[in-house]
């Protein structure tokens, strides 16, 4: 373990989504606390530009494991055996907690100190949400179990927001509801220059959870361009194209954040979406938000946002051109996203975070230093 005086904590991430930006803003956060983070990466290595962001954040080490992503393990054993050599690294690490951002990879693994179990999304609650009059596949079942057996395990299971904590408990049968531990991201600069007249949007293209498709027919009857980041492609294979979108493929941060500078209408469609950090991203960028009528986004952003039936591509048209012809409604609405936005930052989050892994520790063994986050 570590000397008493400093918390040391393992955290499991992947390169692949949301999760990663996730990692480094808490890893980020927890290092102006004294709180000092092994990043085990897991599923497809981190690229270059991602590698150079680990490298910025202060007393952060990165281990990729070449473990398989929790979603795309081809059988249980071969997850149980990831779930087991996480374990080990804990050990070796000689960590005080660990977080599983997969807590799929707690259901069978004895690790050595408190596990704090993260559930940013699942297969079940994502079929829940896209899928809700389909039975789920038994490629999906057998992963649904992982994931509650990972849960049943877990000594505090957190969701980053109340709304998808409802869901995960009814989903997964839980006792008590999650943890609410909001996510946060660093501010994104605006620009002075006026507002761009585009619409803009970011995500995995390729999930059907985002629906793409509702913004795709929407785009025909958009009196603007509407640009879609990110990849078209995902890691299990599904592939996706669209009509009337100008895909702008997998950008940078900084080239997302030049499109977010802009402010243009940002719009989502999601059907599923536990948080939404581009979201996040735009409304901290000062962008007038258009997005799904869904439980999460009403959480987060509700008198802030237009809300839009996710399915009605016609209802998203009409806002985005009422939006787009209206400077000051613009305007008033970018503000009131930006303000909003302040409330949801990685040094909140990580605050929380310490916390929580402070109260699972036994009290000789509470860091000094993690009092500081708790008073």
């Amino acid at each position: 373990m570590s000397n008493g005086l400093q918390l040391k904590v393992l955290i499991t991430t992947d390169a692949v989504g949301g999760v990663w930006n996730y990692s480094l803003d808490l890893a980020r956060g927890l290092a102006a606390l004294d709180v000092t983070t092994v990043l085990a990466v897991h599923g497809p290595s981190p690229d270059a530009a991602q590698k150079k962001a680990a490298r910025s954040v202060p007393g952060l080490q990165m281990v990729d494991t070449g473990l398989p992503l929790d979603w795309l393990a081809s059988n249980r054993a071969e997850l149980d055996r990831a779930g087991a050599a996480m374990a080990r690294l804990a050990a070796e690490s000689q960590v005080d907690i660990v977080q599983l951002n997969a807590p799929a990879l707690g259901a069978a693994a004895k690790f050595p100190v408190p596990v704090v179990a993260v559930v940013h999304s699942c297969v079940a609650t994502w079929w829940a949400s896209v899928h809700p009059e389909k039975p789920m596949p038994e490629d999906f079942a057998w992963r649904t179990e992982c994931v509650r057996d990972g849960l049943a395990a877990a000594n505090a299971v957190a969701t980053p927001t109340a709304a998808f904590g409802d869901l995960v408990r009814q989903v997964y049968g839980l006792r008590a509801a999650p943890r609410t531990v909001h996510n946060g991201r660093s501010p994104v600069g605006t620009g002075s220059q006026a507002a761009h007249d585009f619409v803009f949007t970011a995500g995995r293209l390729w999930d059907q959870g985002k629906n793409l498709a509702t913004l795709d027919h929407a785009a025909a009857a958009i009196g603007v361009p509407v640009h879609a980041a990110g990849p078209l492609q995902g890691p299990n294979g599904e592939c996706v194209s669209f009509r009337h979108l100008h895909c702008l493929g997998s950008l940078e941060s900084a080239e997302v954040d030049r499109y977010l500078s802009a402010r243009p209408v940002f719009a989502s469609a999601a059907l599923y979406e536990p948080f939404g950090l581009a979201v996040l991203e735009a409304a901290s960028a000062g962008c007038p938000l258009i997005l799904a009528d869904i439980p999460t986004f009403r959480e987060l952003w509700d008198e802030v946002a237009i809300f839009v039936d996710p399915l009605d591509a016609a209802g998203y048209a009409r806002a985005c051109n009422d939006l787009v012809g209206d400077d000051l409604e613009r305007a008033v609405m970018g503000r009131a996203a930006r303000e909003r936005a302040e409330l949801f930052t990685p040094d909140a989050m990580a605050a929380q975070m310490a916390t929580l892994y402070r109260g699972l520790l036994p009290v000789v063994r509470r860091p000094v230093l993690a009092a500081r986050v708790a008073a």
